[in-house]
């Protein structure tokens, strides 16, 4: 019998990659602090309040359920729809790939192993175009 970690996106096996609760709130913060000086991000960055403490929190309590922990967005916030939480925003493939420059920026800084970030990549793309409002 070996003891093999679980792969991403089974289980908590990827909540757990991302160092819970805590390691996805550093995410947060690094992905927010890159929104504000990535020239690219200057649209989507509007899109939020000044005061980007609400918009950390959600996102964190969002990915730490998405990530298969435990579901602290609908515990604070009710249910999540993505598309309807974006539905008053214009979002396109542009901000789309913005948020998703933010991320990437962000995860350099993270302690994850590299095929973790590959494979964080690659599933964020599914919320981040569900969040799209346009073409």
């Amino acid at each position: 019998m070996t003891d093999q970690t679980p792969e991403y996106g089974q289980g908590d096996a990827s909540y757990r990659a991302a160092g819970e609760q805590e390691g996805i709130h550093q995410l947060v913060d690094a992905f927010y602090d890159a929104m504000c000086v990535l020239p690219e991000a200057a649209t989507i960055r509007a899109m939020h309040q000044d005061d980007l403490t609400e918009s950390r929190d959600k996102l964190t309590r969002f990915l730490c359920g998405w990530l298969g922990g435990p579901k602290l967005f609908s515990a604070k916030y009710g249910p999540i729809n993505i598309p309807t939480a974006h539905r008053h925003l214009v979002i396109g493939p542009e901000e789309r790939d913005a948020w998703l420059a933010c991320m990437q920026e962000a995860l350099k800084s993270q302690p994850y192993a590299d095929d973790f970030k590959r494979y964080l990549m690659t599933q964020l793309w599914i919320p981040a175009d569900r969040s799209r409002t346009h073409d």
